[in-house]
């Protein structure tokens, strides 16, 4: 059995076998359509892959949280050759977290698991996969997450009227301006949220709205990139709005993109010259001393919008599992003084360059 250092570390690419080419790994090639149910599953072949929920949840006494989890597959190419069962040919991962502002921080917790013996598994076909008692499953009419963290508990149901929304080309979405910087990816936009949340022992019935990303590629973060400023939009007016921008190292935009669904279900592409990310506000961790660009204004396309966190602390530890620190928050969008909107803000690369 490898440790658990080493097997992080090769899931993050901080590690590669000589023995082993890249081209072991599937590629992401354009114009492949995405087929449903058989994508919401598990993609082994794949480098990297990782299912993504983030919500708004109001409780019955109108206080309001912040809910994040997301499970993370890589196949890290480590004794692909060996028929032993403790290979570990499937890493798994989960972060989980609740943004609480009575609690004035970001609640969160985390799991890392090799795949198999009943423990931990990713499955192909459709969205199932779980850490011990942690899980994200596919239900007829959406998706049930059940969580136990140190801190919270939650069991929650997210229920979608909508079909994916296809990110890029159909579903091919490019990362940079190089035909392999890509991944395939799909979105799942205002799903109704119901269940219950665990705090401090006291259980709270929730309802809400949420948002899933699916998303898996074989190829790394550019060599010209530290990390990315992305956002998932449930608009006040029914659509829905993901962008994103890929940083490079002198703080430019390396790539971006994103995607706007109308109320109408009609959507739009848009292109990397029509985001832009301008910081308005930043805010200063106390423990990793990372500053992170907190309030910012989004440019896509002709929609604007001002971006303010629920709470400035919503910063996750997980060096614990995938090696790395970064904020995750929900956030509110505004036009000026009229509400425009709710989400989640992801900023990763602030504490120090990925190495995914």
């Amino acid at each position: 059995m490898r440790p658990v250092g080493f097997l992080i570390s090769a899931a993050l690419g901080l590690f590669t076998p000589g023995a082993l080419a890249a081209e072991d790994y599937a590629q992401v090639r354009p114009g492949v359509a995405l087929q449903f149910p058989r994508d919401h599953g598990s993609h082994p072949r794949f480098r990297n892959e990782w299912w993504y929920i983030t919500g708004w949840l109001r409780t019955s006494g109108g206080g309001e949280l912040g809910m994040q989890v997301t499970f993370f597959r890589n196949r890290p190419r480590i004794a692909e050759e060996i028929s032993s069962r403790f290979a570990p040919r499937q890493l798994l991962f989960a972060h989980a977290a609740l943004a609480d502002p009575e609690a004035g921080r970001l609640l969160h917790d985390q799991r890392a698991a090799r795949a198999g013996f009943g423990l931990a598994e990713a499955a192909e076909g459709r969205t199932d996969v779980a850490i011990g008692d942690w899980s994200l499953r596919q239900t007829d009419g959406g998706y049930a997450a059940e969580v136990a963290a140190r801190d919270f508990r939650y069991a929650l149901r997210f229920d979608s009227k909508q079909p994916p929304l296809l990110q890029g080309e159909r579903g091919f979405s490019r990362k940079g301006p190089g035909a392999a910087q890509a991944s395939y990816y799909y979105s799942r936009p205002r799903l109704r949220v119901s269940g219950s949340v665990v705090i401090q022992g006291r259980e709270l019935e929730v309802s809400g709205e949420a948002w899933l990303d699916h998303e898996w590629s074989s190829e790394p973060l550019a060599q010209e990139a530290v990390g990315w400023d992305w956002i998932g939009i449930n608009l006040s007016d029914g659509g829905a709005l993901m962008a994103f921008r890929v940083r490079a190292r002198d703080g430019g935009s390396f790539w971006a993109g994103g995607a706007v669904r109308g109320a109408d279900g009609r959507v739009r592409i848009l292109k990397p010259g029509e985001v832009r990310f301008e910081p308005l506000r930043r805010w200063r961790s106390p423990r990793t001393g990372a500053e992170y660009p907190v309030s910012v204004r989004v440019h896509a396309g002709a929609l604007i919008l001002e971006l303010e966190p629920l709470m400035d602390d919503q910063e996750l530890d997980a060096r614990a599992s995938t090696g790395t620190i970064y904020w995750e928050g929900a956030v509110r969008a505004r036009q000026g003084e009229k509400a425009q909107g709710r989400g989640y803000l992801e900023l990763t690369g602030y504490w120090k360059p990925l190495g995914l």
